[in-house]
């Protein structure tokens, strides 16, 4: 179904791995349609999560340089444009999706991991905006990663280029967890566990107000959680999670 990812699901899990190994999963166009059309698929199934991960030695180096160069002002807007629909499309889905990090994740491969609703690292991986120690800065790579680091340290990052390691990632706020190399997987799995148990319609309303009113005023911010919130206490879920609380039993989620 896919040339450049694997996709295939275990229970309420759905993995999607780029699978572009010889091309460090750089983002072609192909690429990149291939993953939004994955989640978009993953997000309209009844799975509870969604792992995103890398097959070979790195996560994704980024942006296909080879496909870019090839490519006038027009069609670098069009590839730049699939590449936002992509992440927005991971934080819109209901799913809980995570990134598994192994090696480097570099310019949009970072933006990838930051547009992940959670993120675990292996200790061998790194983080790095480069094009600020290139030829092409990485303006839109920055967007989601800034939203996960803060000013200071996204320009530390932009502007030198350099890598991070996965345990300067996890200070600063991109990652949640490091691990040995040798529990990724469990770490992913324990993770994810924790993050998709309850109600299902309510963490997916959950999810999409958290990304409604991050980066706004709290005035702003308020105002979208108070009445999301209160519409969200008549789902069914909320119902029985109360009574479930009151009378003091494991609580039979609906849905």
């Amino acid at each position: 179904m896919y040339e450049h990812l694997l996709m295939s699901r275990d229970g309420d899990t759905v993995t999607i791995t780029m699978n572009r190994p010889a091309r460090r999963n750089s983002l072609s166009a192909d690429h990149l349609a291939e993953l939004l059309a994955a989640f978009r698929a993953a997000g309209a199934s009844d799975a509870a999560g969604i792992v995103l991960a890398g097959a070979g030695p790195v996560f994704s180096a980024g942006h296909d340089f080879g496909d870019v160069a090839a490519r006038d002002l027009m069609g670098v807007r069009e590839l730049l444009a699939l590449c936002t629909d992509l992440m927005t499309t991971m934080q819109s889905i209901p799913q809980v999706v995570i990134a598994r990090v192994h090696g480097l994740a570099t310019a949009a491969g970072c933006q990838l991991v930051a547009s992940c609703d959670l993120a675990v690292a292996a200790e061998s991986a790194g983080f790095a905006l480069p094009g600020g120690k290139g030829g092409w800065f990485c303006h839109t790579p920055a967007v989601p990663v800034a939203r996960s680091i803060g000013r200071k340290r996204l320009m530390e990052l932009a502007l030198t280029g350099d890598v991070i390691d996965a345990a300067t990632a996890l200070d600063w706020g991109l990652i949640n967890r490091v691990v040995p190399d040798e529990q990724l997987d469990d770490a992913v799995g324990d993770l994810l566990s924790r993050a998709t148990r309850g109600s299902r319609a309510s963490k997916s309303m959950g999810k999409v107000t958290l990304y409604a009113q991050l980066d706004r005023p709290e005035a702003d911010a308020y105002a979208i959680a108070l009445e999301v919130m209160a519409a969200a206490s008549q789902l069914p879920g909320a119902r029985e999670g109360m009574a479930a609380f009151l009378e003091k039993r494991k609580p039979s989620w609906p849905d």
